[in-house]
């Protein structure tokens, strides 16, 4: 079956030769656009010169780590999706790249069908946040200043660069603002995920907007806890 998003273009880093030829194979026979670089300078280069819709990047490479590599693609293009390939023992990897840019991680081994999942998941949510940051690009709270198409913000006292997801949670909250959240929505419609795997994560996300953008962290009063249902984004 041909995927939703048949025709999307899709840059591939991945040094094991065994997994990249079959996710190749898989990722084309989903409709997918894909080219393939062994390493992070053939990345880099294959980034540089053409133009793809996500980016599935493993973290251990050769010349180049897959920490770098999104760290110099965030710097030109703060809303490609990409999903980042972490080795099951490393924990750790799992934070640093979302700090680096990642939107979303999966740990080797993985099923196929998940990363296929994944992909089409992105590529949603892409797609509708890029049509959400054109009807307000820019928006204001208190001393804070979002810029969904940059996703350079400042909170009176500083500048702060968001990451993708971070941008994309907050623009959900934005365009329900007065409205209560649950985690099960935002994890099917900002994630995308499904809400009995993962737990902790919309906590996670709250918590840096909190430390973001909030005057007093012991006493929100933009992004609000509603006690067994879930958040409210609000504004006066």
């Amino acid at each position: 079956m041909i995927a939703e998003y048949n025709g999307s273009r899709i840059l591939l880093v991945e040094d094991e030769e065994s997994l990249a030829v079959g996710l190749e194979y898989n990722l084309k026979e989903e409709g997918y656009i894909v080219n393939r670089a062994k390493n992070g300078r053939e990345a880099i280069d294959l980034f540089e010169k053409e133009k793809f819709d996500i980016i599935i990047l493993d973290i251990m490479l050769p010349y180049i780590n897959g920490f770098e590599v999104a760290e110099r693609v965030r710097k030109s293009d703060p809303q490609i999706p990409i999903l980042m390939l972490t080795a099951k023992t490393e924990s750790g990897d799992k934070v640093k790249g979302l700090e680096k840019g990642a939107d979303d991680y999966m740990t080797k081994p993985f099923h196929l069908q998940e990363l296929l999942l994944r992909v089409k998941g992105m590529l949603k949510r892409k797609s509708w946040y890029t049509n959400a940051s054109q009807k307000q690009p820019v928006y204001n709270f208190g001393d804070n200043m979002i810029n969904f198409n940059t996703l350079n913000c400042n909170n009176g006292k500083e500048e702060i660069r968001l990451t993708p997801q971070e941008a994309m949670l907050l623009k959900y909250l934005v365009e329900r603002k007065g409205e209560i959240v649950t985690r099960k929505e935002l994890l099917e419609n900002v994630w995308h995920l499904n809400p009995e795997v993962e737990t902790r994560t919309v906590d996670i996300f709250i918590a840096r907007l909190r430390k973001y953008f909030e005057p007093d962290l012991t006493n929100p009063v933009y992004f609000k806890s509603i006690r067994g249902a879930g958040y409210t984004f609000e504004v006066n």
